[in-house]
């Protein structure tokens, strides 16, 4: 056989045993199939944009989004159990500022039936009182109590018995509510862009009625301070008793200063 024959003979050999070897060896194995599992999902009711306090709810505010059912949270609304919950809520007044994409919750909300916000924010059983202070922050700790911050409330008075007594004048200063709420420093109810310190000849108490005619009288015979109290503690009324209550805090214009009882 010619060496030409032999060539081509061992080339179709050695292509044939390469198809055969490539013919028997395991083909790959197809990918899966996705698996899409059914999620049940329920409408629940959710703001569009963030809402300040104190502004009334329109239809724009709101809008329906499909959750997974198992992650609704409680007490917000649905539209299975309330399909007109967006005619329910427009109209609310916000109690605190609202953020956009948060479900609507209706404790979070004020019908306020044609009465002004501040009274749509009062508790029941409570009264807001408006007392002067220093638009310069000496009587409300320097400009940086803030609506919704606690404060005790000192009342600072001339002491007509001691200044006749020593014939100097005699000024004591006492606590006379502690834990109270500041619904509003001025015109603003909440702290706005960030800023830290709220300015106004004015800040409007929550009390009750008892309180309210004690701020009332304390307002006409002497002067009123906010003392602002600890996030800590704040809404919480003094239980311990401060040492020297009793004892006034004594400012001469003249003579030896003594420390009046």
């Amino acid at each position: 056989m010619k060496p030409a024959k032999i060539a081509v003979l061992g080339i179709a050999i050695v292509a044939g045993g390469a198809a055969a070897f490539l013919a028997s060896s395991p083909k790959e194995a197809p990918a899966p199939e996705p698996v899409v599992q059914s999620v049940n999902t329920a409408d629940v009711l959710v703001l569009s944009q963030d809402i300040p306090m104190g502004r009334s709810l329109t239809p724009n505010d709101v809008r329906w989004q499909a959750w997974p059912s198992d992650l609704v949270p409680a007490n917000v609304i649905t539209r299975r159990d309330a399909p007109n919950g967006v005619e329910q809520v427009v109209g609310s007044l916000t109690r605190v500022a609202l953020v956009g994409g948060e479900p609507v919750r209706r404790e979070k909300l004020i019908r306020a039936d044609g009465s002004g916000f501040m009274a749509a924010m009062l508790p029941a059983g409570k009264r807001a009182v408006a007392i002067n202070i220093d638009t310069r922050g000496a009587s409300s700790a320097g400009g940086f109590v803030l609506p919704n911050d606690f404060v005790d409330i000192i009342r600072t008075y001339r002491d007509e018995d001691s200044s006749k007594a020593l014939g100097m004048d005699v000024f004591s200063s006492e606590t006379i509510l502690s834990g109270i709420r500041v619904m509003a420093i001025g015109q603003n109810i909440q702290e706005k862009n960030g800023e830290k310190v709220v300015t106004g000849e004015t800040a409007t108490l929550e009390l009750d009625a008892r309180q309210a005619e004690l701020i009332t009288l304390a307002q006409k015979v002497g002067q009123l301070s906010l003392v602002l109290r600890s996030l800590a503690d704040a809404g919480q009324k003094d239980t311990v008793k401060p040492e020297n209550t009793d004892a006034g805090v004594l400012v001469v214009r003249y003579g030896v200063p003594k420390q009046a009882r």
